[in-house]
């Protein structure tokens, strides 16, 4: 479905989209922090960790409320961790990028939005990934309500919404979304058991494991290739860094969940693109 706006239409979509993006990124940063904590991400309201004190609504405003009161609480003058504004805004740029890519087009001097049904997917996709990737960095472990929540939301949305598999079959789009998640879980588990064979230790976390067979839920297993190969990549650019640098506290201790994020995120923004692009270079075909 398409619907033509204005050039101001466009504009004000924007900052829609990026307050929305904001929004959602503040309750992502409630769900990283009480998650691994085993707490409940609803109640009770948003508090100060440092004195416990309920954080009023005007304090609360995405990115806006954290430089206004200079990273500290209102109450307690306790540090606020700039983690809160970056995933805000970090959320807030991913969620536009998303919009930019999928729901707007450029045709013939106007602008036409389009009600693209990936959108929200990779919205709620994303915002996943952002919570694995941070809890993942602090606590070293993706939390299964992310992990196994994402594989029974990946399954559940390929069978609705055909297209975000590129079908016009509720079956066939279900059918990939399966194949993608026993792909993605199916590989990683192969990976870690040859490593734990050779090593004699865990070479693969669980974590990791059912993360990448939520991805292939969403996304499909070409999605699963790509970001096995892009994780791969970036995290064998940083441990070399390490290496390089000479901290063996960080070499020991690196989490492979960002990496896995960072994959599935190029894919969902341009890797179906870069994997046709690459297709053609290794087939020839022009």
């Amino acid at each position: 479905m398409e619907l033509e706006i204005t050039f101001g239409g466009v504009l004000y979509t924007l900052f829609c989209v990026f307050l929305f993006g904001a929004c959602v990124g503040s309750f992502l940063n409630v769900c990283v922090y009480r998650i691994p904590r085993d707490e409940s991400v609803v109640k009770p309201r948003s508090h100060c960790p440092h004195c416990g004190k309920l954080i009023a609504w005007y304090d609360n405003v995405p990115v806006l409320s954290y430089l206004l009161l200079g990273a500290k609480c209102r109450h307690c003058g306790g540090r606020i961790s700039p983690r809160y504004m970056l995933i805000e805004l970090l959320v807030a740029v991913l969620f536009t990028l998303v919009w930019l890519l999928y729901g707007l087009l450029e045709r013939g001097g106007s602008y036409v939005m389009l009600l693209d049904p990936r959108i929200p997917v990779y919205w709620l996709a994303m915002s996943g990934l952002v919570v694995a990737t941070f809890v993942d960095f602090e606590h070293y472990i993706i939390p299964d309500r992310i992990s196994l929540g994402g594989i029974a939301a990946g399954l559940l949305l390929s069978g609705l919404l055909p297209q975000i598999h590129g079908t016009t079959s509720h079956v066939a789009s279900f059918e990939a979304g399966l194949i993608g998640a026993l792909a993605g879980g199916g590989l990683l588990w192969g990976v870690g058991f040859l490593g734990k064979l050779i090593l004699k230790k865990e070479a693969m976390g669980m974590g990791d494991v059912k993360l990448l067979a939520a991805i292939g839920a969403f996304l499909g297993w070409q999605a699963v290739l790509f970001t096995v190969i892009i994780s791969s990549f970036a995290g064998s650019i940083v441990g070399v860094s390490l290496i390089a640098v000479g901290d063996k506290k960080w070499q020991s201790r690196l989490p492979y969940g960002p990496y896995i994020a960072l994959g599935a995120l190029l894919w969902m923004l341009w890797g179906s693109d870069w994997w046709m692009a690459y297709l053609m270079w290794v087939t020839g075909a022009t």
